[in-house]
């Protein structure tokens, strides 16, 4: 009797050992899988410190090869092939950072334009289309969302005649009356006035390119640091926008002076070559692109390029 009461007990002993292993293998394979998404980086985020924040989504650029699980390529712009947007001079270092390159081509200059998703107004018709549908198919989106923290680490490009950019636009923006159904597009970091006025850009368009456009939005004078390297952010809520550079508020835009997006768009990391956009925009649609690119280009000094050490997307974690 005292034997089998011995070796049930050891019997016992065996099975809640085994038990605590498992569920501490458990703990540890959760834990990595966490860390997966922290924000326990090499180099933080300048996250807004009165909130709690948990990483969804990022792109650190390891390795050699853009991921294309997470990018796609701009390449139309309002359903027109684009003479400027090309997959050509985008590249990754080797050493964690993305770099889109100004290309020049002759007398034409190019440069990449990269998002998450796509705007529905860019798609040119499909060729063998016979509906009325005026537009072309989309490409697959690789990230959508709604609300968080978009941050952006980098260093801008060097010379004037074209800018970066870190936004967020809506597959459909203008296409409801209401603005919070349509999508909001949200600047948060341009540099498109830097070198002619010295000021950075980051604010919130809605109502489409047309005569209902509507912008609001700040310009502020760019606080140089000693590495070139910047962090832009915009904290997106139900109640608004909040934008950020290198940690300090710059402003903020809230319900209802501006209308705050409550479908998911996407994420773009852009750069643009100024005077191509301005030859479709001033012709008739039949003469597509007559713009010429302007001529601060001709004068740039190369190799000059975007560089981006991150792209970080953070949900608010409930009180």
């Amino acid at each position: 009797m005292k034997a089998k009461i011995i070796i049930n007990v050891y019997l016992l002993c065996l099975i809640l050992f085994s038990f605590a292993c498992t569920h501490q293998k458990r703990k540890i394979s959760n834990e990595k899988q966490e860390n997966q998404l922290s924000d326990k980086f090499e180099i933080e985020s300048t996250l807004p410190s009165h909130k709690k924040w948990k990483l969804v989504w990022h792109d650190e650029f390891d390795g050699n090869t853009l991921n294309s699980t997470k990018w796609n390529y701009r390449l139309y712009y309002w359903g027109y092939k684009s003479p400027t947007f090309t997959k050509e001079g985008v590249e990754l270092d080797g050493n964690g950072h993305l770099r889109i390159n100004l290309v020049r081509k002759g007398d034409d200059f190019l440069s990449g334009h990269l998002q998450t998703g796509s705007n529905t107004f860019d798609m040119p018709r499909d060729p063998d289309s016979k509906g009325i549908w005026p537009f072309g198919t989309k490409q697959p989106a690789k990230f959508m969302h709604r609300f968080g923290y978009y941050e952006i680490r980098c260093r801008l490009p060097k010379n004037e005649g074209w800018h970066a950019a870190f936004w967020l636009q809506s597959p459909s923006i203008g296409a409801h009356p209401d603005p919070r159904y349509s999508g909001v597009e949200c600047d948060i970091m341009e540099n498109h006035s830097l070198y002619t006025k010295g000021k950075m850009v980051c604010g919130c368009i809605w109502g489409g390119y047309g005569k209902e456009y509507k912008w609001k939005g700040f310009l502020y004078p760019q606080e140089e640091t000693a590495d070139g390297w910047h962090t832009y952010g915009v904290d997106w809520s139900p109640e608004g926008y909040v934008f950020y550079a290198d940690g300090k508020l710059i402003g903020k835009k809230m319900a209802p002076e501006c209308p705050v997006s409550e479908v998911e768009q996407f994420i773009l990391v852009s750069t643009e070559c100024h005077g191509y956009r301005e030859g479709l925009e001033s012709k008739a649609p039949e003469e597509e692109w007559s713009g010429k690119p302007v001529p601060a280009l001709f004068k740039a000094v190369l190799p000059d390029y975007f560089e981006v050490d991150y792209v970080r997307v953070y949900d608010k974690i409930p009180d």
